[in-house]
Order: C-alpha cells, then sequence, then structure tokens
C-alpha cells in the first residue's frame, strides 16, 4: 500500500493532481485495499488527458475494525509526507475542503495540521461552521485559533451550534471572540408553532425557537444583552383598537427574547422562568399587550401558569390607543381557551369584568360559541343576567348566533354538576325558566331541590316555569313542576294558564296523563278537571277511583262539558256506563245546547262504531219509563178504540203499569218500535189511518198477549220507550229481551 501511494505521488505523468486529493488519501486507499471497510465505487475523470480518481464514499472511523483504524491512523504519516512534497491543502471537491472533511469526521489532528500546512480563510470558514453543526467543540476551537475566521462567519457558526443545542461549542467560540449578541440568517424550525424558515436572529433565539434549555443558559450567563429583537411572531395586532391578526410566523412585529420565549414555549418553562430570573420583567408591554395577553393569544397554558406564578398581574387590561378594557379572561374566553380560563379563574379574575361594548365574559363565550369556555365562566358563579350597551345577555346573543343549542348544552351542564346560574335579573334569566324551556328534568329536579326555590315565579309576561314547559312541549319538566306543587291556574297577562296551554299543545294527551297521575296519587290540584280527562281518555280504572274520592260526576268543566259528555264524544261507551252507574245525567246541557246524545251522535262521523250513543239512549229510556208518562193505549190489537193511560214502570219489580188490574201490571218479554202486522191489518180494515202513526210501540207480555201503545212525539220517543223497556226489564231479570 504504502509502495502503491508513494509511486502515484512521485509518478511523473501523475504530479499534476496527487496534490488535490490528498485530503481524501485516507478514504481512497480504503475503498481500494482494506476488504473490511464499506466501500464504494471509483470512477475516473479524465481532465486533458489525465485520469483522476473520483470517490464518492464516505468512510467514517466506526465503520472500520480495529487493524483497518491502525493503519489508517498510520495512513496520516503519508500525508504528512504528501504536504511535505507539496500538497494542495485548500484544494475543494464536491464536499468540501480538506479541513471541511476533517470537521465533518472529528480528526483534530488531521485539522490541526491542515491549518499549520497553510488552509485558507474560506477552507478554515466552512470547516468551523461543519465543526458546529456537527458538536466538534474542539475542531471549532482550532479553526478560530487560525485566524482566518471572519466575525460574521462565527457568529453563524455560533447561532447553528445554539439551535442544534451543541453547548460546549457555543462556550468554545463565544471564548474564540464569537459575539453572542450579533445576528446570523440560519434555518430555525419548530412544530407548535410551525415553523421552517431562515431568519436572522441570535443565537439566544435560535436557542430558545429549537428549546435547548442548556444553551440558553449558558448565554445567558454570557450576559447577552437584553434590547435584542427579532422578527419570529406570528401575531399581530392594531395598536389603535387591540384587535389581533394572525400573520404566520416571521411576519409580524419585532419582539425580545421573553416574548419569543412565550411563544416558543419549552414544556418544561425552564427557558422562560430562566429569562425572568435574568431581568426580563413579566409585566413589559409591545404594543399594548402585555405577556399574558401574549401567552393567551398564543394558546400557551403552560406559558399561563409561568406567567402567574412569575407574579405577573392576571387582570392587566389591553392598553391600546382608545381606551380598551379587554383583559386576559375576555381574550381566553373570546378566543376559547378553557384551560387558559380555568386558570385566570383560579386566579381570582372578575368574570363579571366588563370589555368593550360592556360585554363580560359569558357574553363573549357566547357570541364566539365556545361552551367549555361558558361553562367554566357560569361554574365560576359568572351574572348570566348581565347586559352590555347593546341590552344583550348571554343568552340573547347565543340565540340571535344561531347557538342556542351550545349555551342551553353548556348552562344545563353546569345545573346538573349541582351548581346553580348566577343572575342578577331573573327577568332576563331564570334558571328555572330555562331548565323549563330545555325540558331537562334532571336539571328542573335540581333546581327543585334548592331550599329557597319559587316554582310559581313569573317573568315579565306573567309567565311561569309550568307555562313555559307547556309551551314547550316539555313533558318531563312539566311532571317535575306538577309533582312540585307548581300553581296550574296561574295566569300570565294574556290570561293564558298552564291548563290552557297544555290542552293547545300537541301533546296534550301526554301532559293529560300527567295531570292525571298526581290526581290519582296526590289528589286533585286545583284547576284541573281529573275525572274529566280520566273519562275523555277511557280510563275506566282512574274515573273509578276518582269518584271513589269522591269527585262529582256531574260537574262541568271551564267548558260545561261534564265528564259524561266527554266520554260519550271521544265513544267511550264502558266509560259512559260507569259514569251512569254513578249517576252521571244525561239530560245536561252545555251553553251551547250540547248534550251527551249529540255529542254522541256527533262522534259518529268520525267512529262508525261507537257505542256510546246506545249507551246513552239506554239510560234516556231507563229514565222515561221509570218516571211514566201519558200514551194512548190501543186496545183488541187494534181493532178497539184507543183511549188515554198513565204508562210507567217499576224499576225494583221490572213491571209495566197503566191500571189497577193485574192485567194491567205486566213482565214484558218484547218490545219494539212500530205495530205488529195484525194490528196494522185490524187499523187499516178500521180507516182510521193510524196503524203508522209516529210514536208507536208495542210489547209483548210475559204470557204472550200483546200491547199495543202510542207515546208523545216522534218514532225516537217510541225508541226511548222501548230501550226503557228493555234496560229496566233486563236490570231486573238479568237476561235480554227479544231485539
Amino acid at each position: 500500500m504504502h509502495t502503491l501511494i508513494h509511486s502515484l505521488l512521485t509518478a511523473p505523468c501523475l504530479r499534476p493532481w496527487p496534490f488535490a486529493i490528498a485530503g481524501h488519501l485516507r478514504m481512497l486507499a480504503a475503498a481500494l485495499l482494506i476488504p473490511r471497510v464499506r466501500r464504494a465505487p471509483v470512477e475516473w475523470n479524465n481532465n486533458d488527458g489525465i485520469g483522476m480518481p473520483v470517490c464518492h464514499m464516505s468512510c467514517c472511523p466506526m465503520d472500520l475494525d480495529k487493524d483497518a483504524k491502525g493503519w489508517l491512523n498510520r495512513s496520516l504519516q503519508h500525508e504528512v509526507t504528501v504536504m511535505a512534497k507539496g500538497a494542495d491543502v485548500n484544494g475543494k471537491v464536491f464536499r468540501g475542503y480538506p479541513t471541511t472533511a476533517a470537521a465533518r469526521e472529528g480528526r483534530a489532528e488531521v485539522a490541526a495540521l491542515l491549518v499549520r500546512a497553510g488552509a485558507s480563510q474560506p477552507a478554515c470558514e466552512e470547516a468551523v461552521v461543519e465543526a458546529a453543526l456537527q458538536g466538534q467543540a474542539a475542531l471549532a476551537a482550532i479553526f478560530m485559533g487560525s485566524d482566518l475566521v471572519r466575525p460574521r462567519v462565527a457568529v453563524h457558526a455560533l447561532v447553528s451550534a445554539a439551535a442544534r443545542g451543541f453547548v460546549d461549542v457555543v462556550d468554545t467560540l463565544i471564548k474564540c471572540g464569537a459575539d453572542p449578541n450579533a445576528t446570523a440568517r440560519v434555518l430555525l424550525r419548530s412544530l407548535k408553532p410551525s415553523l421552517h424558515a431562515n431568519v436572522d436572529g441570535t443565537a439566544l433565539f435560535a436557542a430558545i425557537v429549537s428549546r435547548q434549555v442548556a444553551v440558553v443558559r449558558q448565554l445567558l450567563q454570557a450576559s447577552v444583552r437584553k434590547d435584542t429583537k427579532v422578527r419570529l411572531g406570528a401575531w399581530s395586532w392594531d395598536t389603535a383598537t387591540g384587535e389581533e391578526l394572525r400573520v404566520g410566523a416571521g411576519l409580524a412585529e419585532p419582539y425580545d427574547a421573553v416574548w419569543c420565549a412565550v411563544e416558543y414555549y419549552e414544556s418544561t418553562g425552564s427557558i422562560l422562568r430562566m429569562l425572568l430570573q435574568h431581568g426580563y420583567t413579566s409585566g413589559a408591554t409591545h404594543l399594548g399587550l402585555t405577556l399574558l395577553h401574549h401567552a393567551v393569544l398564543c394558546g400557551s397554558a403552560g406559558a399561563v401558569q409561568t406567567l402567574l406564578a412569575s407574579g405577573v398581574d392576571p387582570e392587566a387590561p389591553v392598553k391600546a390607543s382608545r381606551i380598551s378594557r379587554s383583559r386576559p379572561l375576555h381574550m381566553a374566553a373570546r378566543l376559547g381557551q378553557p384551560e387558559i380560563l380555568q386558570m385566570l379563574v383560579g386566579m381570582g379574575c372578575d368574570v363579571n369584568a366588563r370589555a368593550e361594548g360592556g360585554d363580560a365574559a359569558a357574553i363573549l363565550a357566547s357570541r364566539h360559541k365556545r361552551e367549555d369556555c361558558l361553562r367554566i365562566l357560569v361554574s365560576a358563579g359568572a351574572d348570566i343576567a348581565l347586559l352590555n350597551s347593546a341590552g344583550e345577555s348571554a343568552a340573547s346573543v347565543s340565540c340571535s348566533g344561531g347557538w342556542k343549542a351550545g349555551f342551553e348544552r353548556a348552562v344545563l351542564g353546569v345545573i346538573l354538576s349541582g351548581t346553580i346560574p348566577r343572575s342578577s335579573d331573573r327577568s332576563v334569566f331564570s334558571p328555572m325558566m330555562f331548565a323549563a324551556r330545555c325540558g331537562d328534568a334532571t336539571a328542573m329536579e335540581v333546581l327543585l331541590a334548592q331550599p329557597d326555590v319559587d316554582v310559581n315565579e313569573q317573568d315579565m309576561d306573567g309567565c311561569s316555569p309550568i307555562m313555559a314547559a307547556a309551551k314547550e312541549g316539555n313533558v318531563d319538566a312539566f311532571r317535575a313542576l306538577v309533582f312540585a306543587g307548581a300553581n296550574v291556574k296561574l295566569s300570565n297577562k294574556r290570561g293564558e294558564t298552564a291548563i290552557g296551554i297544555a290542552q293547545q299543545s300537541k301533546k296534550r294527551d301526554l301532559f293529560e296523563q300527567v295531570m292525571l297521575e298526581f290526581a290519582l296519587e296526590k289528589g286533585m290540584p286545583g284547576g284541573f278537571y281529573a275525572l274529566h280527562c280520566a273519562s275523555r281518555r277511557g280510563d275506566i280504572a282512574a274515573v273509578r277511583h276518582l269518584v271513589s274520592m269522591g269527585c262529582d260526576v256531574n260537574i262541568p268543566d271551564g267548558d260545561g262539558y261534564t265528564p259524561l259528555m266527554l266520554a260519550a264524544r271521544e265513544g267511550h261507551a264502558a266509560v259512559c256506563e260507569l259514569l251512569i252507574s254513578y249517576g252521571g245525567r244525561c239530560d245536561i246541557q252545555t251553553p251551547r245546547g250540547e248534550t251527551a246524545l249529540s255529542l254522541a251522535r256527533a262522534a259518529l262521523a268520525t267512529a262508525p262504531f261507537n257505542k256510546a250513543e246506545e249507551v246513552i239512549m239506554d239510560e234516556l229510556g231507563r229514565q222515561l219509563v221509570l218516571e211514566g208518562a201519558h200514551v194512548k193505549k190501543h186496545t183488541k190489537c187494534g181493532r178497539g178504540k184507543p183511549h188515554g193511560k198513565s204508562l210507567r214502570m217499576f224499576g225494583a219489580t221490572g213491571v209495566l203499569q197503566w191500571g189497577g188490574s193485574s192485567r194491567r201490571n205486566v213482565v214484558c218479554r218484547e218490545a219494539d218500535v212500530g205495530g205488529s202486522s195484525t194490528f196494522q191489518l185490524h187499523r187499516q180494515r178500521r180507516g182510521d189511518g193510524d196503524a203508522y202513526e209516529p210514536g208507536l210501540f208495542r210489547v209483548v207480555t210475559a204470557t204472550g198477549r200483546e200491547v199495543h201503545f202510542v207515546c208523545q212525539g216522534s218514532e225516537e220517543a217510541a225508541e226511548l220507550w222501548v230501550r226503557g223497556i228493555r234496560a229496566v226489564t233486563r236490570a231486573v231479570y238479568g237476561k235480554r229481551v227479544k231485539e
């Protein structure tokens, strides 16, 4: 190997070029002759007829075994020999100068040799930057000791080393004369906030952006200047109005190191604390904003916590050109920073403080649809009833902004957690009215459990919580209020009551079911006709229970309807029978002239199988026959002359009577409207023309005798007599008369 290299260097035809590759001699020899070294192909370029090897291999000492390393160390002697024979130590190939290769590979001996051999200024400057990037402090000292590195290059190396966190390199460069306060343009990168740009900055800013705690400590110990400002921020704001604008990293106004440490906050907070301990003030302002405002704006909860721990004023307002009262609390609520907002609330910040336009933090959270922030504020005692200068509250702002559901979720969440929202004006916001309109029964139960709750409170329109629940169709909240004793007869300024509103609702049946359940369990609530409701719904068990509790079966409701009328109108025949059995009267009329019978017949249009009419007709007929009336009686099955009689039945015996003799006190086997065929034949023969007389009906006694009567009225009156006779006979003898 030695012979080969020596022959290459001393060959007359090759003398013009070997010196240009002296810096890579070790790599060339290793690639050609040592089989255990990682190899790379060797190409030959013909330059003016002279072949020149070009090596693409980067040989790291860690890639070699012990024998190879030993040989390479011995090869340094040959490099010395090469340079002694006049090799150019400043020859540059595509990977840089020989000094660059020495810095990259960490070869301090080679670097010192090259410097002593006359390495040029560009070679030393490139090498010192490479040493800074590779963290080679000893090599950086060697090249800085050459006195060939210009100050701006040294600063560039210093900033690069600071960004990469090489403390020893930073210390070495500063000791060698690099100015830590000078700026250099380097590539800075950050994940959050996002940054990937070439920036003109000092070593301190580069270390802060790269979160290099040890380097920042080293630079602060070197007493770097505190008034240096760099353009790294992503937020800009108008000094006249205090409004902020996200412009992108590196495009905002320049700021000093402590502001940079807030925006590029390191997770442990060490950098920010060190800066504050070394003379940077936490109360400083930048274009009207404090450090705490900037931390909130950047969304850095850690920075906020560090600043609060350092004693910063948590309620310092923005200092804009015009009057501005916006505090960090307002900014956190507006930007949606719940973690930061919780910290500020924990520090005792006034949650009801006013910002521009009289907006409280709760109003700002509602306007910008920040549900978590609103929940924190309400839990901390924010007054939801506060109004801004435009007369808007947090609730009204959320409704006008299309965020009613989010507002309800936030406030209901607070109530469900056991905290009652604060309201200084119940006409603006009432927790009871709010829960009733939302229809959350669980939240309503929480409110009703409070010792000073007023279930009958009224707003400016006189509306109570139970009215609001009925109007919104919230059955569960309605139920909770009813069982809590809410007054259903209470009226608002329009004269509406909770019962009236519930009856006009699409969920009328559900509301009535609630009232009915309450009546069955707790007793009759004022203003509610429980028996009427049960009758209309056809609930036989409820009707029986209510009647047993003493409910009047004939009392009219607010519209003049009795329970029997409502049951007849809905076609509940079984309920009609039950009410009649408890004394329900069929002859009562409403102020509009309606009766149970007329209502039952009107229901036939929609319910053809309505049997309520028959039940009522039977009862009317029963009452008619028991009271009795004057009728005309035909004799001899129509052959004789008719005469007047007083006809009636006895309910206890089921006997039909029209005289004193036994033949005039009979038990009826059959009853029907109209005359029999025999009767009609006889009357036609007489020529009186009354064979089909209106009001004609007949009965057949138990002995088979047929008797004809004519009542006053039309055929309907005759039908009532027939139904009454059948009903009384059936009730006494337990069997139906042939229909």
